[in-house]
């Protein structure tokens, strides 16, 4: 399996504008072929230790069956409308690949 990890820095660091993304990420990125699991939220507010890594403002996990599912979501039409509609909106995007293995 890919786990494909994308972590999003705003501009605006609003709820409103946090909540927005999160409403975009689950219109053009869920249900593509391929896809085991699909998650996106924000940031956790209470959960501040010094481990905690707290420069996000939204978090997309999409696990996909293996890397020519990944492969197709990147070419996929829907992902480009994500980027152009939202692309404006970010301060920083930091994107996490990896393979993983169930328990």
């Amino acid at each position: 399996m890919l786990s494909h990890d994308v972590y999003f820095t705003l501009k605006d660091r609003s709820p409103e504008a946090a909540a927005r993304l999160v409403a975009t990420c689950k219109r053009y990125l869920s249900g593509h072929p391929g896809t085991l699991f699909f998650a996106v939220g924000t940031l956790e507010p209470e959960l501040a230790r010094p481990v905690n890594d707290r420069d996000f403002d939204v978090a997309l996990h999409v696990v996909f069956k293996d890397r020519a599912s990944h492969d197709l979501y990147q070419k996929d039409p829907r992902h480009h409308q994500f980027i152009a509609e939202e692309k404006a909106s970010w301060e920083r995007v930091r994107v996490f690949d990896s393979i993983v293995e169930g328990v």
